[in-house]
């Protein structure tokens, strides 16, 4: 905790009206204070003092107190967590994941697109001093999340991708260069892609090998990952009897991905089940890590309350003595 601070420092201004009541008090009190003319003191120097006298006072501190501490209360005292840089190890990591039709393919349980969701996240729950981006493409390409250390946020938005979202196809040269300038501007010194796709690039203006060279021109090492089965998988299509089953060829272009990892440092896996997904993102998991800055969020608590608390408590004691030990007798 960095100590108090107020939202509305310039209500502390206020506090100069409490010298201006002790003076009205001392003022006034001068005026009204009785007098008795006699020749010589001598006839009180024995007299006692009432214990009265002493807290005859007392409700002016008390109430000039109540004042004070009232005026903290507006100006609103709030204990701050101090904003603070701090280095951690870590990785720039993008992921740019495959959303076309053909993710629903059931070779992996239940599907290609929720067996990789499900995979990313146990991975993505795994680093958290990394800053971690999303990229999803089909026929298109749209960042799904920016750099982010916030990876409840991340997982959220993870989990809400569906294939659909964006016209179909498979546009890898495509999602690759957006991934790519989601980490150009990364001051991190190991910036990483994980892309993974089940199939051959047939969208997008982009060629995989064209964004290949400027993942490497930025110092960017992807790692590509083919999902799919060995020969054939089930894939489900709708029909007017319902959901229908039929094997479909598994077509990964897995010479274009070598190259992509080839050339930018990185490395080509193939999953052909979800054990074999989860052992590739093991073996990315040991990827060294470089140094980041991450800025610690600043958190405020209100602290007005036991300013409040404190004034009630005075101006009640105030109230006590008044009608109690300094009640005014009347004539």
């Amino acid at each position: 905790m960095s100590g108090i601070r107020f939202a509305y420092p310039d209500l502390l201004y206020l506090l100069l009206i409490i010298p201006g009541m002790v003076a009205w008090y001392i003022y006034r009190g001068s005026k009204n204070h009785p007098t008795l003319q006699t020749s010589g003191l001598q006839p009180f120097t024995n007299t006692a003092r009432s214990w009265k006298q002493y807290l005859v006072h007392a409700p002016f501190i008390l109430r000039t107190l109540t004042a004070g501490l009232l005026i903290l209360v507006i100006a609103r005292p709030q204990s701050s967590n101090s904003w603070e840089n701090v280095t951690t190890e870590g990785i720039d990591i993008v992921m740019a994941l495959d959303i076309s039709g053909s993710m629903l393919a059931e070779d992996f349980k239940p599907n290609r697109l929720e067996a990789a969701k499900t995979v990313a996240s146990e991975f993505i729950n795994g680093r958290p001093d990394d800053r971690i981006g999303l990229v999803v493409f089909s026929g298109e390409s749209f960042t799904q999340c920016p750099l982010t250390t916030d990876h409840a946020v991340l997982l959220n938005l993870f989990q809400g991708i569906q294939s659909g979202i964006i016209e179909d196809g498979t546009a890898i040269g495509l999602g690759l260069a957006n991934a790519v300038s989601r980490l150009k501007d990364s001051d991190a010194k190991s910036k990483v892609i994980i892309l993974l796709t089940d199939g051959m690039n047939n969208r997008g203006e982009i060629a995989p090998v064209t964004a290949a060279d400027i993942a490497k021109t930025y110092g960017v090492r992807v790692y590509t990952v083919g999902v799919g089965s060995l020969g054939t998988a089930p894939y489900p299509f709708k029909t007017a009897f319902g959901i229908q089953y039929q094997n479909v060829k598994v077509e990964i272009d897995e010479k274009v991905l070598q190259d992509i990892a080839g050339l930018t440092g990185g490395k080509y896996f193939r999953a052909t089940n979800n054990q074999k997904l989860r052992e590739i993102y093991q073996e990315i998991d040991q990827m060294e890590k470089s140094r980041i800055d991450v800025k610690e969020i600043n958190t405020k608590t209100e602290e007005f309350q036991k300013f409040l608390w404190i004034a009630l408590a005075l101006f009640l004691v105030e109230i006590l003595l008044r009608l109690t030990i300094l009640k005014q007798n009347p004539d």
